[in-house]
């Protein structure tokens, strides 16, 4: 199976869901934590210090300073503010509570785990670790001087991370469209952990391109979880000491079974066979072309500015489940800044150039008429693509979804797939998606920052997006949608 194969065949339409309608089996829904038994599991401090540079500081390329005084302190500091639980709520009608984290997934079923290596950290063994959200604890799978042995890295990085996906618990719910919001998820964990690294003084840089198979071995993957993405950290803030080499002890662990019957989704196999990348590949497939640059007759104006602290806004951060519509609007100057954090660059092996282009479906912002636009990054202009209220429209094309209309502002996320393949081979696929979420990540931070809040959308109606839009095949396809406005409270919502 091609990318593209996948992809046609993942697309919704009135017709594909009147053909296969999905029932959800509640008794077989995958457990959201992994843990894996029989291994030592070390304590990371409780309640580590907020970082409180500003968050769109931080979003704008803004390093803070927090520093912790030992390996077990600055760990707690960067997992709590990335993959930790952030808030829970109530199902009324059962009682059930289930979790929220720092990082969005779709679903609320977080397909996403962080492994990590450290070495040379204070009063910290070096060596191979999970992270286990459910009690903000470290597993400990590995001792030694361990690396990933990454083509491109020098692998001495005193902390590397390897994100990786389990595809059936996104399946369980969305089939074979999973694969796509798994990906999404990656990207969203990524900024999760790169903006909360730079929060305290940290930079990062991703990998992309690496031997899937040497990877999920080294970690001692079970097989329904994938390695997806390598993040390696460096800098200042991070409490390191003289490096004392030592032989490799390894307690692997059982990994849980997270539900009783996995079910068998081909497609999400066959694709990612075919973007994963044998020993001998190639560091890419040709050099990277620009991406397409345009202007528009609006100018954008100076950014609005926020001072809500990173810490706070990190935690704070709610997929809404709805806004309020009505009168409620945000400032032209507000969705400046929003726009200019989300088109800032990234820093991995993949990003040379950008593959997202943002069309806009404008429902209340002060001194902007309704409409549909494009965004001009470069330039930092708006081009009209349709004037007049969008709000029935973007919501229709979002799976007849309210929140879309009722927000203030909605997105139609387009990747540039076919040169994303020419860039990157079929690789390429993985890396569309990751750079929508990580756009879609920021996004969510940026609307915490002025107070409002918002939401990944990732079902829609791709084809009739592109007509929508107006689009060639040559401009791209619809992989994420995404929305901003006044959330609807939520009464079961607990801190």
């Amino acid at each position: 199976m091609t990318w593209s194969e996948y992809h046609e065949s993942t697309k919704h339409s009135l017709e594909s869901l009147r053909r296969a309608p999905h029932f959800l089996d509640w008794a077989n829904m995958p457990d959201p934590f992994r843990h894996y038994e029989d291994v030592p599991v070390l304590d990371l401090p409780a309640d580590p210090p907020a970082p409180e540079v500003p968050a769109l500081a931080v979003l704008n390329g803004v390093s803070g300073s927090t520093p912790a005084g030992n390996g077990p302190a600055f760990l707690s500091q960067l997992l709590f503010y990335s993959a930790a639980i952030s808030a829970s709520k109530l199902v009324p009608s059962t009682g059930h509570r289930y979790a929220l984290r720092v990082n969005p997934s779709s679903g609320n079923l977080h397909p996403t785990e962080f492994h990590f290596l450290t070495r040379g950290l204070k009063e910290w063994p070096g060596g191979l670790y999970h992270y286990r959200p459910s009690s903000h604890m470290a597993e400990q799978r590995g001792l030694g001087d361990l690396n990933f042995n990454l083509a491109d890295s020098t692998n001495s990085a005193p902390i590397m991370f390897a994100l990786t996906s389990i595809a059936w618990r996104e399946a369980w719910k969305y089939r074979d469209r999973a694969y796509r919001y798994c990906l999404h998820d990656i990207g969203h964990a990524w900024q999760a952990l790169a903006l909360a690294a730079q929060a305290i003084g940290c930079d990062t840089f991703a990998f992309g391109h690496f031997h899937d198979d040497a990877v999920s071995q080294f970690c001692g993957l079970p097989k329904d979880e994938w390695p997806m993405l390598v993040v390696e950290l460096r800098g200042r803030s991070i409490p390191v000491r003289e490096e004392r080499a030592c032989q490799p002890v390894w307690y692997s662990g059982q990994a849980n079974q997270i539900s009783t019957e996995t079910i068998a989704y081909p497609r999400i196999e066959e694709i990612h066979t075919t973007t994963k990348l044998s020993r001998d590949a190639q560091r890419g497939i040709s050099s990277a072309e620009p991406h397409p640059t345009g202007s528009g007759e609006i100018k954008l104006p100076f950014a609005a500015s926020s001072q809500s602290a990173f810490g706070e806004v990190a935690r704070r951060r709610r997929s809404a489940l709805n806004f309020q519509g009505g009168m409620h609007s945000m400032s032209l100057a507000e969705l400046s800044a929003i726009l200019s954090v989300a088109s800032r660059p990234f820093s991995s092996d993949f990003a040379g150039a950008c593959f997202i282009q943002l069309y806009l479906y404008v429902h209340r912002i002060d001194g902007l008429q309704p409409g549909v636009y494009r965004l001009w990054p470069d330039r930092a202009e708006l081009e009209q693509i349709r004037s007049g209220d969008q709000r029935v429209a973007a919501a229709g094309l979002s799976l007849g979804q309210d929140l879309a209309g009722n927000a203030c502002v909605a997105f139609s996320m387009i990747g540039d797939l076919d040169r994303a393949a020419r860039t990157h081979g079929d690789r390429g696929y993985r890396y569309v998606h990751f750079e929508a979420g990580a756009i879609g990540h920021r996004l969510y931070l940026a609307a915490e920052a002025f107070g409002l809040a918002a939401t990944g959308i990732g079902a829609f109606y791709d084809e009739e997006v592109h007509s929508y839009l107006n689009l060639t095949p040559k401009q791209g396809q619809v992989v994420y949608h995404f929305a901003i406005g006044y959330p609807v409270p939520d009464s079961r919502l607990s801190a």
